[in-house]
């Protein structure tokens, strides 16, 4: 980012959320790959220069949009776990409720969805500072497993992971440490429990289930369910989520 003085004052006005809100709303129409700075000036009714003095390449405008979406997606997962546990729920209906959260953002954000769920950007490659924002929504689901696994709530695995571990160190920090047996592959299997979780909204915002099944939302409380038996955890459908 440039550090001038133009840059500074351009912060200092509020041109970046100015800027960021065009963008956003042109997400939809013209996908990541086709956002311009010219694109996002003109619909802003900004002058390009003035659009650079804040991001002055595309790729800096994209960083941002990626850091805030990342940033609330996970924040409206984190919210949604305090909620269900300031009411002292189970980590399944604890679970439920955060991917239900993400959900809602997803629909209502689908643009910024596909910006960090959907197919690369061309040419673009996002930078270190994503990491952390990215590492939101894997955070609240790894913390909830954690949970479940302290207060006895998981079901042992019926097919135990075989051979070694196939983590990086990132995700065992991320996770606390690998549990002992027999929940040794418990970090694993959330893993598939994310990675399905996204494939399902993935599926569901870009309309891939609407001609399969009669109700897409309690589709997907079904799917979660059925994905969270992979760590062993009983997840509520249904109206009952206590």
């Amino acid at each position: 980012m440039d550090d001038s003085g133009t840059s500074v004052a351009a912060w200092s006005t509020g041109l970046p959320a100015t800027i960021k809100d065009s963008a956003r709303q042109l997400l939809p129409k013209v996908g990541a790959g086709g956002l311009t700075l010219d694109a996002v000036a003109a619909s802003s009714g900004l002058a390009v220069t003035e659009v650079e003095a804040v991001f002055p390449h595309r790729d800096d405008l994209l960083t941002a949009l990626v850091i805030d979406a990342y940033d609330a997606s996970g924040a409206a997962m984190e919210q949604a776990d305090r909620a269900a546990g300031d009411a002292g729920a189970s980590a399944g209906t604890r679970l439920l409720a955060v991917t239900r959260a993400l959900r809602t953002w997803s629909f209502a954000n689908p643009g910024e969805f596909t910006l960090i769920y959907g197919s690369p950007v061309p040419e673009y490659h996002a930078p270190q500072e994503t990491v952390p924002p990215a590492s939101r929504t894997p955070a609240v689901l790894a913390g909830i497993v954690r949970a479940a696994l302290e207060a006895g709530e998981l079901t042992p695995p019926g097919r135990p992971l075989t051979g070694p571990s196939l983590l990086l160190p990132e995700a065992v920090e991320l996770f606390g440490g690998v549990p002992e047996a027999p929940f040794s592959d418990v970090v694993e299997r959330g893993i598939v429990l994310w990675s399905s979780l996204i494939g399902l909204l993935v599926f569901q915002v870009f309309s891939r289930t609407h001609d399969s099944v009669r109700d897409e939302s309690a589709f997907f409380d079904f799917a979660v369910a059925v994905a969270a038996e992979s760590i062993g955890l009983v997840v509520p459908t249904g109206d009952n989520t206590d």
